[in-house]
């Protein structure tokens, strides 16, 4: 019966150590949310140093084959509408279709972060697949860039069709941004204050 016992406290301070690490793992990412252009500079690194790893073992592309159709995937999630008029129109915010509709946000169905976080846990996890020889499944590498290419060309310009019906666009650049109130006082002027000596 001890054995049992040991076994149940080894097994609970296991699971404790673990949601330590889980609760100090959330707390950093949490620190991550604001710093976007930092957080797309470091993936953008790890994007890179991916391919240089592939070019200098000169395989895995069945590897960075899989990790592209991934990105495609969550690149459609990322520009895609929470609610999509196409598939379900009577539920949740619609989209506007015409002028004279009131304005309602772009939600995405993938947020801007988890996107983020989704792509550089793909790219560490591809990165660690190619120091194992086994994920090295040889295959014609051209073919399966130019097939690539294909799927992407196509699913973009389905997801471009489905922008311009439905009048979204899911970026915010070049959209007005409103800010708080701003100061009538400008340091340069001689403002009229009166100077007391």
């Amino acid at each position: 019966m001890e054995g049992i016992g040991a076994g149940n406290g080894a097994s609970a301070a296991t699971l404790d150590q673990w949601r330590q690490y889980s609760r100090l793992f959330q707390f950093y990412l949490d620190k991550t949310t604001p710093h976007a252009t930092y957080r797309w500079i470091g993936t953008a690194t790890l994007a890179f140093l991916f391919v240089l790893r592939i070019v200098y073992v000169q395989g895995f592309y069945i590897v960075t084959y899989g990790l592209g159709i991934y990105v495609l995937n969550l690149l459609i999630g990322f520009l895609s509408p929470l609610v999509d008029p196409e598939v379900d129109p009577t539920d949740g915010p619609m989209l506007p279709t015409k002028g004279s509709d009131e304005f309602k946000p772009f939600i995405r169905r993938l947020p801007e972060f988890k996107f983020w976080y989704a792509i550089t846990k793909a790219f560490i996890i591809s990165m660690l697949m190619t120091f194992f020889s086994m994920f090295d499944v040889p295959v014609f590498w051209p073919i399966l860039l130019c097939y690539w290419i294909v799927l992407f060309a196509l699913t973009m310009k389905r997801q471009i069709m489905h922008m311009i019906k439905y009048k979204y666009i899911p970026f915010s650049i070049g959209k007005q941004k409103y800010g708080g109130k701003k100061s009538s006082y400008s340091a340069g002027g001689s403002g009229g204050g009166s100077r007391a000596d």
